[in-house]
Formats: structure tokens, C-alpha cells, sequence
């Protein structure tokens, strides 16, 4: 699931504010998971929030940032090795869904 929010204040036409979260069920450990993401429009870094339920139903929260090379790395240091085995597709799974994101074009 994607979403698109787009704000245009009347008062400031070239400022374009996008929401954008979706889901991916990846397997990770032993099970398959749903990770939910959700980009941060009002950081000056590129950056998504994921969060993911362990065994016991806890939701794990953890960022992921955009690097000078372009793929997206998790910014902690402390996550389950199951999460940690899994980046390069979690890296995947970003890059799929902004190729799939409409284009905006400023006037």
C-alpha cells in the first residue's frame, strides 16, 4: 500500500509536501513480517521510518538514511540480527516504491 499526500499552500506555490508510507512483507529471520515505512518530507536528510513486529508482537522502530552512494542504510546500531540480515532488501523494497511515485512538476 502507497500513499501520496501532496499540500500546496495557497500562499507559497512552489513548496510541494509529500506523506509517503506503504507496506512489504519480507521474510526476515525465520517467518515472513511486515515492515511498514514512511518517508520524513521535512527532514534535510532522506530519511524513512520503519517499524516491525518481533515474536512477541513488539514493535521495533528503526530509520533508515539515504547515503552519498544512493542506498539507503539503517541508522542504528542495535537492531536483531534478523532486521540487520535483511538491509539490502529493505533497500530494495524503498527504491521500488519511489519508481512507482507519480511525478510532481513545479510550474
Amino acid at each position: 500500500m502507497s500513499c501520496l499526500t501532496i499540500t500546496i499552500p495557497y500562499f507559497f506555490n512552489e513548496t510541494i509536501l509529500m506523506n509517503i508510507y506503504f507496506s512489504k512483507v519480507i521474510k526476515a529471520g525465520e517467518r515472513q513480517r511486515e515492515f511498514n515505512f514512511r518517508q520524513h518530507p521535512h527532514t534535510t536528510t532522506e530519511t524513512y521510518s520503519i517499524d516491525v513486529p518481533d515474536e512477541k508482537g513488539q514493535r521495533i522502530s528503526f530509520q533508515m538514511n539515504k547515503d552519498a552512494d544512493g542506498i539507503w542504510k539503517t541508522a542504528e546500531q542495535e537492531l536483531p540480527t534478523w532486521i540487520q540480515d535483511i538491509a539490502a532488501e529493505l533497500n530494495e523494497a524503498i527504491l521500488e516504491n519511489l519508481l512507482t511515485l507519480p511525478v510532481v512538476k513545479k510550474k
